[in-house]
């Protein structure tokens, strides 16, 4: 595919979301198995659970008043974490403390992609939280996380400490909401095709090729 017709992929997604965090393996293993296929992958935020407060709740106090206990959650649970442990990825639940507001998280992830970071980054939050207990309310664990993935300290930590593009991802997380995206993960591709849920790796390729080629055939008719 020409530089020019090179696929854009949104993935509207939450890092504290686990059906996102294997729906991120998906998609890459989809990308993986058509490398002919140039692909831009922009990861857009979402809030799962907007009512947390920015400086985050004890895990058990979210689960009680989102599934009515930590038993009932845990007992409903055990699908998604066999299917992470499906594509290789830990999900360590009884290691998650704390509950994120996830808004620096996005702010982070923002700034990784102005360095062409945005999927390591990403994947490091995600990591941290599913597998290590990773406190993401905490600035040094963001920072740490920032660093782990080659951007600058010294920058991270003074974005993190201000409040900008605070109003930037708020405003473009809301307008999935406003969309009619009321779960995630959610991938655009190209514009033309959409889909919701953790899919099969072969099914997102078949997105991938079939809006591959549309795209294929406009830059030959220019």
């Amino acid at each position: 595919m020409a530089a020019s017709a090179t696929l854009a992929i949104d993935m509207i997604s939450d890092v504290v979301c686990p059906w996102c965090y294997i729906g991120k393996r998906m998609l890459e293993r989809a990308i993986a198995s058509k490398p002919e296929i140039a692909v831009e992958v922009r990861f857009r935020p979402y809030f799962l659970n907007p009512w947390v407060p920015r400086q985050g709740i004890s895990r058990e106090d979210y689960l009680t008043a989102k599934f009515g206990s930590v038993e009932r959650y845990n007992s409903g649970n055990n699908r998604v974490v066999e299917a992470a442990a499906a594509v290789g990825l830990p999900y360590q639940r009884e290691l998650i403390k704390r509950q994120p507001n996830t808004l620096d998280c996005h702010r982070l992830i923002l700034w990784a992609a102005q360095a062409g970071r945005a999927a390591a980054v990403k994947q490091r939050l995600m990591e941290l939280y599913f597998s290590e207990g990773g406190d993401l309310t905490q600035p040094e664990v963001l920072l740490a996380a920032a660093v782990d993935c080659g951007l600058p300290g010294d920058e991270a930590r003074a974005l993190l400490a201000s409040e900008r593009d605070v109003d930037t991802v708020t405003r473009e997380a809301q307008s999935a909401k406003e969309a009619g995206i009321e779960g995630v993960p959610f991938f655009i591709f190209g514009g033309m095709i959409a889909l919701s849920g953790a899919q099969p790796s072969e099914y997102i390729a078949a997105a991938i090729e079939r809006v591959a080629g549309e795209l294929a055939k406009r830059v030959a008719a220019e």
